[in-house]
């Protein structure tokens, strides 16, 4: 019995001694699953719930024109916020600050007077008003650092650019096509929270995570971003027009240089225009082309070898009747030669060119000159246009689309196409951004010219180049875009304006137009003016046309093309205007001279000291002083020129050297 029992009990010792050790395994391997497995997992979930995370707005990458220079920055800002709860006397506090930051008394007393640990107060105050809050040294207010987006040259390329929100999302043009890339990684003010969850407190104002985001070099070059707007600002206030497009292009790699709207905006001040003004026409708005088509149609025609320039056409004095609809020309002509029909605008004989070519020849070749489709560049919002299929064609369709009527286009597609003439045949995909970088300057992505496909031979782009120089000769529609010392090809448009009343065409609303290239032999540059219900003329060569000479001479002494001779005499700096103006007031109330020169911001004051400022104090200087200089770099400035004191001449070349601090 005794050695049972003793059995016994050594049997219970094991049994006790092995549920103790499979308990302590079990610890064991809970504390190693939760202490090492769910580490990071667990570490994050304790943060959650004794830390609470408010969203800082991430500095957006920078957007620059092709030379470098700054197109859209952002700058650091001091955003007031409270801690409502170290708050002793709340209405005091509000009548100190309310005057400061334009707040109602009573709407800050209450957010000052409350159980949370943490109020937005203002966000991304002017530095005057955060140094004058500063000085008050309020107990319970605290500053931590957002940045704002800033575009430093007001209006210019405001469409292209577009615009941000608070959030600080991109909300129109490459900001919000480009916005992931651009935006950079949100920076987090941490609040502390007790055990049930309360805020308690600031955790010393920390600001966490923050990085900014990529930069954009475009394609758009600042300073015929300038001539663009400025002649086209012209060409719609003299004409007593509705608004305006203006588009140059590099025919042979697609690069957008200018895109130009009017009337335009500041992004600055987006809010305070009417929604009409935001949107950007040049890539989603589509308009009946008139005429300017009458260049696709003869491209056809001659590629297909149906005519030739000098082939005689019967233009019935004026007046041709098709299909029960009566044609007219604006001025009456008998038989002329093919190259004639361009040069005098014949909407008679393009029809009948038009019947030689068919319905399924034109379409085809409109279509492969990119009409009725998106050409894919690199901004939100481009309409495709109106090309219908061949199946829904009736009637006179096939004479009325041959000059440019129940047929409408963007701007952008009648530049590409044209330029497809230019360059000899080929059709290019316009394209905005060249290069992305990221902080450091180096280059992570670059944009390379696209071919979409080849559109006529370089023999039919040649001929079609000549008969387009007449247009601008003595006798062509256009004498008003011809440049002494260039050869000129273009084309002029008018068209009639649907009524949304009546749905037909409009007996005194007109789309007048010019397109054209230049220098015709070796194109640089191929340029569209588009007029919108022009008051003073309906023709295309009489109110767009001299603004195509304007933008194009401008920009052809600029880029110092072979034949500009001593009329140019342009400045040195090649800056560009940088003063805001108002919403009545055109971009050329204050800019050139005759001749082609550039009147500087600024001219006859003496340069400022800019040494050891930061960029954001050097754009504040520059917008009160209407100065206009060109940022090289960013940080601090390190250089400038001309030095502190001098006077600032219209030919001085005027820059700031940036460099971060060592």
């Amino acid at each position: 019995m005794k050695n049972d029992r003793e059995k016994w009990a050594r049997v219970r010792i094991i049994m006790v001694s092995c549920l103790f050790a499979c308990g302590f395994l079990a610890v064991t391997a809970r504390s190693f699953y939760l202490q090492v497995v769910q580490h990071d997992q667990l570490v994050k979930l304790a943060e959650r719930q004794h830390n609470r995370t408010i969203p800082i707005t991430p500095a957006r990458g920078g957007i620059f024109d092709r030379t470098g220079a700054a197109l859209a920055v952002s700058l650091e800002m001091d955003s007031l916020y409270a801690e409502p709860k170290r708050i002793t006397d709340p209405a005091g506090m509000a009548a100190a600050l309310a005057p400061l930051i334009q707040i109602p008394q009573h709407e800050l007393q209450r957010k000052l007077d409350s159980e949370k640990s943490f109020a937005w107060l203002a966000r991304q105050l002017p530095p005057e008003t955060a140094s004058k809050i500063k000085q008050l040294k309020l107990p319970g207010i605290g500053f931590v650092k957002e940045n704002k987006r800033f575009y430093p040259n007001f209006e210019m390329a405001s469409h292209v650019l577009g615009f941000t929100g608070m959030d600080p999302g991109g909300l129109e043009g490459l900001e919000r096509r480009y916005d992931t890339t651009i935006l950079g990684k949100t920076g987090y003010l941490l609040t502390e929270r007790d055990a049930l969850g309360r805020d308690v407190a600031i955790r010393n104002a920390v600001v966490q995570d923050a990085a900014p985001g990529k930069n954009l070099y475009l394609t758009l070059d600042k300073n015929i971003q300038y001539f663009t707007e400025k002649e086209l600002a012209k060409a719609v206030e003299g004409s007593r027009a509705k608004s305006g497009m203006a588009l140059v292009m590099d025919p042979w790699t697609g690069k957008v240089l200018a895109m130009a709207n009017y009337p335009t905006f500041n992004p600055n001040s987006f809010r305070q225009y009417p929604s009409l003004n935001l949107r950007n026409r040049c890539v989603s708005d589509s308009f009946e082309p008139g005429s300017t088509f009458k260049v696709f149609l003869l491209s056809a025609a001659l590629e297909e070898k149906l005519v030739r320039p000098q082939d005689g056409i019967n233009c019935e004095n004026g007046r041709y009747s098709f299909g029960g609809r009566i044609i007219r020309d604006d001025h009456p002509h008998g038989r002329v030669s093919v190259a004639e029909v361009l040069k005098y605008s014949s909407n008679i004989g393009s029809a009948k060119i038009g019947l030689k070519l068919g319905d399924d020849r034109l379409h085809r070749y409109l279509k492969a000159f990119g009409f009725g489709d998106k050409s894919g560049i690199d901004l939100p919002g481009e309409a495709s246009g109106g090309l219908r299929p061949v199946s829904r064609w009736y009637g006179t369709d096939i004479a009325t689309i041959s000059f440019g009527q129940g047929v409408s286009a963007t701007a952008l597609q009648l530049v590409a196409a044209t330029s497809a003439v230019a360059n000899g045949g080929l059709l290019m995909k316009p394209y905005l951004v060249e290069r992305v970088t990221d902080n450091a300057g180096l280059e992570l992505q670059r944009f390379e010219p696209q071919t979409v496909r080849r559109v006529i031979s370089t023999q039919t782009a040649a001929t079609m180049t000549q008969m387009m120089e007449g247009v601008t000769q003595k006798g062509g529609t256009a004498t008003n875009a011809a440049i002494d010392g260039f050869r000129v090809a273009g084309k002029t448009g008018t068209a009639q304006k649907v009524d949304p009343v009546s749905r037909g065409y409009s007996a005194t609303k007109r789309t007048a137009s010019f397109v054209g290239f230049v220098p015709a032999e070796k194109p640089l540059l191929t340029i569209l003016v588009v007029i919108d219900e022009p008051a003073t003329s309906p023709y295309g060569g009489v109110v767009a046309a001299p603004a195509f000479r304007e933008i194009a001479f401008n920009t052809l002494c600029y880029l110092k093309a072979a034949g500009v001779g001593k009329a140019c005499e342009l400045p040195k700096s090649q800056t560009v205007q940088a003063a805001p103006a108002t919403a009545a007031q055109s971009p050329a109330a204050t800019d050139a001279e005759e001749g082609g020169s550039i009147e500087v911001a600024g001219a006859g004051t003496p340069m400022p000291d800019f040494r050891g400022m930061s960029m954001r104090r050097v754009l504040q200087i520059m917008e009160k002083r209407q100065l206009n200089l060109q940022l090289r770099g960013s940080g601090r400035v390190i250089e400038q020129h001309p030095q502190p004191g001098q006077v600032i001449h219209g030919s001085d070349e005027i820059w700031v050297r940036l460099a971060p601090a060592a």
